[in-house]
């Protein structure tokens, strides 16, 4: 039987900030609406009413949301502070109930200066923020110029590099809305700027997905990246973003002949024009290849792509250090490391990781490792490569054995002969894979 939700309260604060909430963690999730609704046994219109805070959310629906969303706790907390927060606002104000025709404006104002006032966000703990940040969301209508924009999402790439991957999918989710927010009111002639920002925003957020292993989240926000970008009218921002999405599918999200199949699709729609998303595509198409085991292939195309850089194509004005960062050196490496080619793999290491001393992107120097280990398996040296490979992890802190690491590792396990799996070092390394990857800060 299908819930109803209840009638509309005169004064819908409260029910906007909570719908705030609600639509980020579908959002984090990648969820659609039909998908939540018909979980949750409610109409998807309905609950696109709550999600813009039209109706109030029913206090019976809000645990079955916190686990499907698998927000921890968090949605629940949320929900128990914007009540609290909004009885203490009437006892305060010497309001009883909110009366018909206030002034919303106002009621936002009050709200906020109470939440600031009584420090009751630092109580709750890992809630705190998200509070802080759906407040400050509810209450800012101002656009940002594209100039402002623009740092954002080179803040956000900063994130990505060297902070853990949750902290920064939460941050995105925040300004992706506030973005979203902003093409709605933005006039059908200016919108390209500001959805190229959201192919952006959505691209970092997929990619920060990946690394916490959540795939078919990032999956549809790969699509959203791709969607927007073509909407932009940026052909070379949709070639990139394939690219990124390809590249990212190997480390578990996709297998590789669909992977080879979605890049050979990319191909099609950029033509044979030299172009830094022709070459990019063409970076990933030889990764893939070396993972199929066609290794012949694939050092052609990376030899394509080399070609295809030469003439030094520019790349999209959007967050240009996202494209440019070091990715036919790191290509070479793993090329040569699936063919076994030690010495060649170990040159390319050592171009990639001049590359990621100014990238800083932590969890690519880790993988490069990884390579090594692989390289040495693939050649024999089996306690060798393993025994490498779990020091690499082990040195790792908890939060930093991202998703992409960790399949590396599962690659390499995978490359050790089945007559070979029964070696101790293989046994304490398939132990060690058996950990969760990071999936929190």
């Amino acid at each position: 039987m299908t819930r109803t939700s209840l009638p509309a309260r005169p004064n819908a604060f409260p029910s906007r900030l909570l719908g705030y909430a609600l639509r980020w963690w579908r959002d984090v999730r990648g969820m659609s609406l039909r998908e939540v609704a018909e979980a949750i046994r409610m109409d998807h219109s309905h609950l696109a009413k709550l999600e813009r805070g039209e109706r109030p959310t029913p206090p019976y629906l809000v645990p079955d949301l916190d686990r499907l969303y698998t927000a921890d706790g968090q949605l629940m907390a949320l929900h128990t502070a914007i009540t609290h927060l909004d009885q203490i606002r009437a006892n305060t104000l010497g309001i009883a109930s909110p009366a018909h025709g206030k002034d919303e404006d106002m009621e936002r104002r009050r709200l906020l200066q109470l939440a600031a006032a009584t420090a009751g966000l630092g109580a709750l703990g890992a809630a705190g923020e998200p509070v802080r940040q759906l407040l400050d969301l509810s209450l800012n209508h101002e656009s940002r110029s594209i100039e402002e924009w623009e740092l954002a999402v080179a803040a956000h790439l900063y994130g990505l590099r060297t902070r853990p991957a949750a902290q920064v999918r939460d941050d995105l989710v925040v300004d992706l809305m506030t973005a979203q927010r902003q093409l709605d009111r933005t006039p059908i002639q200016d919108k390209a700027e500001i959805q190229r920002v959201i192919a952006a925003l959505s691209t970092l957020h997929a990619n920060a997905l990946t690394r916490l292993g959540d795939h078919g989240a990032a999956l549809r926000w790969w699509r959203t990246a791709r969607v927007a970008a073509h909407e932009s009218g940026d052909l070379q921002l949709e070639l990139g973003i394939y690219a990124t999405e390809t590249g990212h599918a190997n480390y578990g999200q996709r297998d590789p002949l669909s992977t080879l199949q979605l890049i050979q699709g990319a191909q099609q729609i950029a033509g044979t024009t030299p172009s830094l998303g022709l070459a990019l595509v063409t970076c990933s198409e030889a990764k893939t290849l070396a993972l199929l085991g066609r290794h012949d292939e694939a050092r052609r195309a990376l030899n394509h792509t080399s070609d295809l850089l030469e003439v030094q194509p520019p790349p999209p004005s959007i967050m240009p250090n996202y494209w440019q960062a070091g990715q036919l050196p790191f290509a070479e490496n793993l090329v040569h490391t699936y063919a076994g080619k030690e010495a060649k793999a170990s040159e390319a290491k050592d171009r990639s990781l001049v590359v990621l001393g100014v990238t800083g992107d932590q969890q690519y120097s880790s993988i490069l490792q990884l390579h090594d280990a692989l390289c040495a398996v693939l050649n024999g040296g089996i306690d060798q490569g393993v025994q490498s490979a779990a020091s690499v992890i082990n040195d790792l802190p908890t939060v930093q054995r991202s998703n992409m690491i960790m399949e590396t590792g599962r690659k390499l396990l995978r490359a050790v002969p089945i007559d070979r799996r029964d070696r101790p070092a293989v046994g304490e390394f398939r132990e060690l894979l058996a950990i969760a990857p990071a999936t929190s800060a």
